[in-house]
């Protein structure tokens, strides 16, 4: 791959919302996932994805998912403990065509159920499109 292209690469994750110093925790790791956007949030955070028996909170959670993995709407709520109050889930699914498809209609109904904010999706590589869903900042506390 060129610089240019692993230019562009690191720009997508940090147009997905990516940025330095973040850990962000990848659930869902299979053989199909897109191995370039992988390393470009890597190089945009400058820290290596943490796998999903990281003990501690996360900044953001890259979560591959499939028509075959599941709930969704119970994986979003998995996802959401994991984090950070106000941190983001990338929501990775296959595209339209390819094995495993997601209805946009389920990513929204799912996020909605889950509490989060949705996006819209982008182009997350070959085979994948990403939806960022984003959870609600904590309301100021009253004493």
């Amino acid at each position: 791959m060129s610089a240019t292209a692993d230019h562009a690469e690191t720009n997508l994750a940090v147009r997905l919302g990516f940025q330095p110093d973040q850990v962000v925790q990848e659930i869902g790791y299979d053989e199909d996932v897109d191995q370039e956007l992988r390393e470009a949030i890597e190089e945009a955070t400058g820290t290596e994805l943490v796998d999903e028996d990281y003990d501690d909170v996360a900044d953001a959670v890259v979560l591959w998912f499939r028509e075959d993995d599941g709930d969704l709407t119970d994986a979003l709520v998995d996802a959401i403990a994991y984090m950070e109050e106000g941190g983001q889930i990338l929501l990775l699914t296959p595209k339209t065509g390819r094995d495993g498809y997601v209805e946009p209609s389920e990513i929204g109904e799912a996020a909605t159920t889950a509490g989060l904010s949705q996006s819209k999706s982008t182009n997350a590589g070959k085979d994948w499109s990403g939806t960022r869903l984003v959870t609600p900042k904590a309301a100021s506390k009253k004493r």
